[in-house]
């Protein structure tokens, strides 16, 4: 009796134990909505491939490669899109839910840029107040629903330009955007796919950005 008891005592403290690890996990994180996401995009023509976005959460637990691949872009046909600058209202991108992970406190992104070509690394630091923003409940009015409406900025928005410029906003629904910040990336010195294709870029440029690069010079300094 004495022996089963002490097995019995050693299970419930094991149990414990497994049950205090599982409520400290990172994807117990609690959020006043289901997620918040990431979204990728590029100027006009300035196609990108974006090999890995790394998350740092703001209890430190770190998640790698959570997006990637293609982000959002437009190319208009005959050179009728404008590269040049970033939109007074930048869309939220090709968005990717963070699942399971708490709020951002860095981000790495590791990119192609398709049109130089030139592979890159960038740090985002995310802001306290950027956070709090995050989990601010704000009254809006959306034309598309013809009603006032209770949304939050949960999605950190990223634009990704030749040059290693990355440029991040916060966006939520019909909510205008705001500015986190703008950062410059570094050349990766393993160059493209971790330096596994002997410097090849796989992925050219899409005909319509190719035929603007052919008719015009990039515009490094517009971003």
């Amino acid at each position: 009796m004495g022996k089963t008891l002490i097995a019995l005592t050693l299970l419930m403290a094991l149990t414990a134990c497994v049950g205090a690890s599982k409520s400290q996990r990172p994807s117990d994180a609690e959020l006043p909505y289901r997620t918040w996401e990431i979204g990728l995009f590029a100027p006009n023509y300035m196609e990108v491939w974006v090999e890995s976005v790394d998350v740092v959460d703001q209890r430190g637990f770190a998640y790698e490669r959570v997006h990637g691949g293609t982000s959002s872009i437009q190319n208009p046909p005959g050179n009728k899109g404008n590269p040049a600058g970033w939109p007074s209202r930048p869309g939220v991108g090709a968005t990717r839910p963070m699942t399971g992970i708490d709020l951002p406190r860095h981000l790495f992104v590791r990119w192609q840029s398709l049109v130089e070509p030139q592979t890159y690394n960038v740090r985002l630091d995310i802001p306290e107040e950027v956070r709090r923003e995050m989990l601010e409940p704000r009254e809006v009015y959306c034309a598309w629903r013809d009603a006032h409406v209770t949304q939050y900025r949960n999605i950190v928005s990223i634009g990704l330009a030749p040059g290693g410029v990355a440029k991040a906003w916060l966006n939520g629904g019909c909510l205008d955007s705001i500015e986190i910040g703008r950062f410059q990336g570094v050349v990766e010195p393993k160059g493209p796919y971790g330096g596994t294709s002997g410097g090849e870029y796989y992925r050219p440029p899409s005909e319509h950005a190719q035929h603007y690069l052919d008719t015009h010079e990039i515009p490094f300094e517009s971003w």
